[in-house]
């Protein structure tokens, strides 16, 4: 497949390195104005890669002319890049992964184009174990659906969203999620060592428990609240520290936290889409 992306930050390097682990053949573009990030994308010599300064360089070496251009820039300068990508459109189909911004604004942005697609995947795509949830307009056919399957597949899981507004739960959950996941890790070690563990063992142990159990997880057809019943004796060590973790209330917790995400997922949305 021939790919360009638009931007070459954080998720657009670990996009890359996962789908060019799946199939060295894909044939890479990437539009980064930036000089350092350009510079860090040709450190990596991924063969076949092309990197461009702006989207006209990009566009006079045909590397535009994609299967796929995935815009993959902040959200606050989207109305910008978009503006400026959109004498270039063709047939290509877009793909979004820039939080909170709407499809009915990048249509717009983009004078009206409508093979839309709004992604939002997370980092783990960077050793081809993400998640994707994403959704499109009504105008990307079966065949644009399979597109933006086959590409999301080469740096995980994906899961279509019907409803866009979803796309902010998405999100909170699994877009921000790793960041929580490495809060948890950091919070397990740093408590392994107050108890006399030294760092390389409170570590190892932190990263393999959360690493075992989300496998387990994985390969288990039964609800969390099952597994997590099945290693909590009663009067025992799990029941100790779960007591602890129910009297903070954990699970509110959680439920404020994402909620916040979604509702910022949300605002963003509103106040970029005003341009």
């Amino acid at each position: 497949m021939k790919i360009a992306f638009i931007g070459g930050g954080n998720m657009a390097t670990a996009m890359i390195l996962g789908l060019l682990n799946k199939n060295p053949a894909h044939r890479i573009a990437v539009v980064e104005p930036f000089e350092a990030a350009r510079q860090a994308l040709q450190d990596r010599q991924l063969g076949g890669l092309r990197v461009y300064a702006d989207a006209a360089l990009a566009a006079a070496d045909e590397a535009l002319q994609a299967d796929v251009l995935i815009l993959a820039v902040k959200p606050q300068v989207m109305s910008a890049v978009a503006k400026g990508l959109a004498p270039y459109l063709k047939q290509q189909l877009v793909l979004s992964v820039a939080a909170g911004i709407r499809l009915q604004d990048l249509s717009r942005w983009l004078g009206g184009y409508r093979q839309l697609v709004r992604a939002m995947p997370n980092t783990p795509a960077l050793i081809g174990m993400g998640i994707t949830g994403y959704t499109a307009l009504p105008d990307v056919d079966a065949s644009g659906r399979a597109k933006a399957d086959e590409l999301l597949a080469s740096v995980g899981e994906s899961v279509w969203i019907e409803r866009e507004e979803q796309i902010d739960a998405v999100t909170a959950l699994s877009g921000s999620g790793p960041a929580y996941v490495f809060l948890v890790l950091e919070a397990m070690q740093a408590a392994g060592e107050q108890l006399g563990l030294g760092t390389r063992e409170a570590a190892l142990l932190a990263r393999h428990t959360l690493r075992g159990a989300a496998e387990l997880a994985q390969r288990s057809d039964e609800a969390p609240a099952i597994l997590r019943e099945r290693v909590t004796s009663k009067g025992g060590t799990t029941a100790a520290a779960l007591a602890v973790m129910q009297e903070r209330d954990l699970m509110g917790l959680f439920r404020q936290a994402l909620k916040a995400a979604n509702d910022r997922g949300a605002e963003m949305g509103l106040a970029f889409g005003k341009d």
